[in-house]
Parts: C-alpha cells; structure tokens; sequence
C-alpha cells in the first residue's frame, strides 16, 4: 500500500478502519495502525471482527437468512434416527494373535460400506481426552479481547480461528459454527504459535496431539495390512501432516434451514474425530442419511479421499455433514492425518491385479487440495481431475 495512503489514515477512526480493512485486508490494516500507534482503535476493531463469530451472537431469536440453506440442501424436519449400523471397532483386540485378522476384517468391511467406524479400547487416556475437550471448551468460552489475535480469514495463517468457512466474505451461505485449527506436526515447531489462554491448552492439546497420532499410526497399519501393503506403508510423508479441528456449534433457532457442516469428504488420509456426547454427525449411505450415535469413549473414524485413491477404490471416502439443534452447544475435535504438501498420491500398485487398472493418476497433495477447495469440498468433482479415463 502506497505512503501517501497510510497519512491520509493519519487520524484513523474506527469507521476509516473499517473502509481499510475491506479495501486492502486485516493486515495491511494491523500494520497501519501499529504505524499511527492507534493501539485502541486496533483492539477494538479486533473485538469488533470477532462479532462475526455465531457464538457471540446467536441468542438471536431468528435466523438470519444469510444462514438459510437452499431447499434441496437443508436438514428440513425429516428426523434422522441415531443408529448402531456404523460398526464399532474393539481396537484392544488387535493386539492379541487370534482377535487381530477378525478386527483387521471388520475395519476393511466398515471402510467399504460405510466408510466411517467408531473405535472404543483404543488405548488413549480417558482423562486426557476429558482434559483435552475440556480445554477447547475453556479456550471457546474466553473474553473475545483473549482470542481476537488468532481471529483471522487468512487460509494461509497456520493458527486460526474462523466463522463458518475460511470464504466467508464470498461463499452464498454460512454455516452454523465457529472453528479453530492449526497443525500439530512437528510439535516441537507447532506448540509455539497455539494459543496462550488458558495456560494449561498447549499442555494438554500436546499430549492429545502424541496420542492421538499414535491412534492414527495404529489405525493405518492394520488397514495397510488388510490390504496387504507393507507394514508402515502409511508412515512418513503420506501422514506427515496432522492438524487438528475444533469445531463448536451453538444451539440454533431453527435447525431446520441451516447446516454446522455442508455434505462433504473429507480431504486427509484419516479423520479422528472426538465427537463428544451431542448428536449431530450423520452419514450418507445408500442414498440415506443416517446419524451417527455418540458411545462414552469412543472416537469417530472416517476414510478420507486419500485413502480412496491409494486404496484404488477398495475403500470408500463417505459423504458426510453435522446438523445443529436448538437446545445445547455442542463441540467436537478432529484430527486429520494428511499427506505432506509435496506427498505423491497415487493408487498402491502393489494391490492393483493383472486385471485391472489404477483409477487415478499420480499427484501432489497440494495440487489435490488447490481443487478441493475451488471445488467447495464437493466429492465427485474434489476427484474427476485425478482419475484415468479409458
């Protein structure tokens, strides 16, 4: 930005602020008011951007249009049954020479049909997990001045935390939640730009992040074993990357219209998802929704579009999406296993047989993400780019 336009700001009000910020972006601005010393107007316009968050606001007794789904996408009133039908998996069995080909089994089947599992004995602490969920919830619930520094839009900003979607300002409809992510690999380089409130978060998330990598790690070798890759298969840069997702959906005046998460697949490897004990994950199979029942314990376990195309289409990368309700919050934490952005993706070729043929091409992590996001995490054209035809 040109001097000139930084002294015609020489004595910035909060509403020249604002004409700054939507015309050259919140950190062209940051850096003005630094500049001007206009230290007040700075926060308070940091406090002002979080008022975008739906937690600030949603005592609302209506919901906004911009909120407002088209008919052929909203929940509507049709009620969607929690069910047993998406397998659970006792990974403790695993570990012993006769249970360990039936659990190898049940995952394999579960990933084919549904493409979703929940896994229950799975070794992490149930403390740690309390801690960890419990933290997410104090971090939510801190004065917005303790958390408008990691307020941000910017896709490319590691630590964020964000309303709806990171396209805020151009999608056509917002979703019902606020979200905070960042990466939690390598630790040692990650832990320093999480949040500081409250003092125990980089703590806890740190031992959560460890353990549930490990769940990560111990999930993929006995997919890789069912089918029949080489133990590790998975390790290094095709789970290089593990970044964690806290999702918080407020309760809503009309769950009705309106969506905390679109239908989608997920982009990772593997999704791990800490669902709580509030309803609101549901899966699409077969044409039905069908929602996905809370267990004391357990984690939600979710096939991603990489492991479709490195499994050649053996597994399946299901659609998903979180609806809302109107009495109680409800929060969640995920935790995605991705490849590294230069990661080559690309079917196995030690499982595709003499008669047949890989269905995707080889590619870059990152090239495959550029495309996700363009195409709005849509499932069927996230892949067509990817896939060999003839």
């Amino acid at each position: 930005m040109a001097l000139d336009h930084l002294h015609s700001f020489h004595s910035l009000s909060l509403l020249n602020a604002k004409l700054l910020f939507n015309d050259y972006g919140k950190d062209t601005l940051l850096c003005t008011l630094i500049v001007l010393g206009n230290i007040k107007d700075l926060k308070n316009l940091n406090i002002q951007v979080m008022e975008k968050l739906v937690s600030s606001w949603f005592n609302n007794k209506t919901l906004p249009q911009s909120y407002i789904f088209p008919p052929e996408t909203r929940p509507g009133n049709h009620v969607i049954p929690r069910c047993n039908t998406i397998p659970v998996v006792d990974l403790s069995k695993a570990a012993l020479a006769h249970e360990r080909t039936a659990v190898v089994q049940q995952i394999l089947e579960a990933s084919q049909e549904f493409g979703f599992f929940q896994v229950i004995n799975h070794g992490v602490s149930e403390n740690l997990v309390n801690d960890t969920m419990n933290v997410f919830k104090e971090f939510l619930e801190l004065p917005a001045e303790d958390k408008a520094g990691i307020y941000s839009e910017d896709l490319k900003r590691p630590c964020r935390l964000y309303t709806s979607s990171p396209n805020f300002n151009r999608e056509k409809v917002h979703l019902w939640r606020d979200n905070l992510r960042h990466p939690c690999h390598p630790l040692e380089d990650c832990v320093k730009i999480w949040p500081q409130k409250p003092t125990r978060y980089r703590e806890i998330v740190a031992a959560y992040s460890i353990e549930a990598k490990k769940l990560g790690s111990r999930i993929l070798d006995l997919i890789s074993e069912g089918l029949g890759l080489d133990l590790g298969y998975f390790g290094d840069k095709l789970s290089e990357s593990v970044v964690i997702s806290v999702n918080h959906y407020p309760p809503c005046p009309d769950p009705s219209l309106t969506l905390g998460i679109a239908k989608h697949c997920d982009p990772s490897l593997l999704t791990i998802l800490l669902q709580g004990d509030v309803f609101g994950l549901q899966v699409l199979n077969d044409g039905k929704w069908i929602g996905v029942e809370p267990l004391h314990n357990a984690f939600v376990v979710n096939i991603g579009h990489q492991l479709e195309v490195v499994s050649n289409n053996r597994l399946k990368g299901a659609e998903h999406r979180v609806v809302t309700n109107s009495t109680v919050a409800r929060t969640t934490a995920a935790i995605f296993l991705n490849p590294s952005e230069d990661c080559i993706v690309e079917p196995a070729k030690s499982i595709i047989g003499a008669d047949e043929s890989p269905v995707y091409r080889a590619f870059k992590f990152k090239e495959f993400l550029c495309n996700y996001v363009t195409m709005g995490g849509n499932s069927e054209n996230s892949l067509e780019p990817f896939k060999l035809h003839g």
